[in-house]
């Protein structure tokens, strides 16, 4: 089986369409690496770019890509909704077919130190390219954000992986690691309140929240959902809040287990859900899934009827129009 690697990097731009042009134009110039999806986010100001092709052409095509970024975007102008490190925030490798996630963190490994070497940038591993357990966990890499990396960069314990151990103004610092295929995906709500999005988003994540009684004792509430990671925020381009979640494990918790738990925390505090928004792509059997929930026993096998369904019951075109054919990753790739 010829190998297939993709790549999923997270740009803090999403405003400026001349720049987000640039860097998937850089990542589309490297023969053998196809760009598959371009997702920006004005209000985040952040971009997602899905490519992928042989794993030489995607690593050396995530190089440019950070080495692009670096030179137009400006961190210390940059402010968004999203949590950020640096003008290229995250970049995770996945293995698609013909190649294992140790050797996909194999090839993020010498793709980190690659860039902390030629491109002097501070560089964290992370997920399954990292191999201290007490770092691999991205949120706990970005805790500080931007703001804070500079404090960051001079503890001990949170010296970067690769790169030096110093504050670029400029660019901040980036994250590179591999992971298995993730899905990331906002449930909408009918109200503007981002308390209100970040306690739904508590009830379902699972890590829960933790309340604290006077005196200082404290108790653990876990979410709803087994692998889930969520925030709630409010997104003025659309008029209205959003649980943002990060699904890490699909086969534990698939797209539409996590819209459903959403809808009930929500109704469970007054809130309804209107639909939801897919960021970059979906594996076909993801949206496949959703769409036999949704229908029960009234649909049959039938492909493009089961899409259908899955992003009616979805609501994936509440905000805009929504082509399940352009978001399949094995579509796009040419596998179906």
């Amino acid at each position: 089986m010829t190998p297939v690697l993709e790549c999923v990097p997270n740009f803090s731009e999403g405003r400026d369409p001349a720049v987000i042009r640039a860097i998937a134009e850089t990542i589309g110039s490297v023969p053998g690496a196809k760009v598959l999806h371009i997702d920006p986010g004005h209000s985040a100001n952040r971009t997602v770019v899905t490519f992928a092709g042989a794993p030489a052409s995607v690593t050396e095509a995530a190089f440019r890509a950070i080495r692009r970024a670096g030179e137009l975007i400006d961190m210390t102008r940059h402010h968004g909704e999203h949590p950020r490190l640096g003008a290229t925030d995250v970049c995770p490798l996945v293995p698609v077919s013909g190649i294992t996630l140790d050797e996909a963190a194999v090839l993020a490994r010498a793709l980190a130190e690659r860039v902390g070497r030629e491109l002097n940038l501070p560089v964290y591993l992370y997920e399954h390219a990292q191999p201290d357990p007490a770092r691999r966990n991205l949120a706990d890499i970005r805790a500080g954000e931007y703001e804070g990396i500079a404090a960051k960069l001079s503890r001990p314990e949170w010296r970067p992986d690769f790169g030096p151990a110093a504050f670029d103004a400029r660019r901040g610092a980036t994250v590179i690691g591999a992971r298995d295929f993730l899905a990331a995906y906002n449930v909408n709500l009918d109200t503007t309140s981002r308390d209100l999005a970040h306690e739904i988003a508590c009830d379902v994540r699972t890590s829960g929240r933790v309340i604290r009684f006077p005196g200082g004792a404290e108790k653990h509430v876990p979410g709803t959902l087994r692998a889930a990671k969520a925030m709630g925020w409010y997104i003025p381009e659309y008029g209205r809040a959003q649980v943002s979640m990060n699904l890490p494990d699909l086969a534990v918790t698939p797209v539409h287990a996590a819209f459903e738990a959403v809808r009930h925390a929500a109704a469970a505090r007054g809130v309804r859900v209107t639909g939801s928004e897919l960021i970059g792509l979906l594996p076909l059997g993801s949206l496949l899934a959703a769409g036999r929930h949704f229908a029960g026993a009234a649909v049959g096998a039938e492909e493009d009827r089961l899409l259908d369904k899955a992003v009616r019951g979805l609501g994936l075109d509440d905000l805009r129009p929504f082509d399940p054919k352009a978001r399949v990753i094995e579509r796009l790739l040419g596998k179906t």
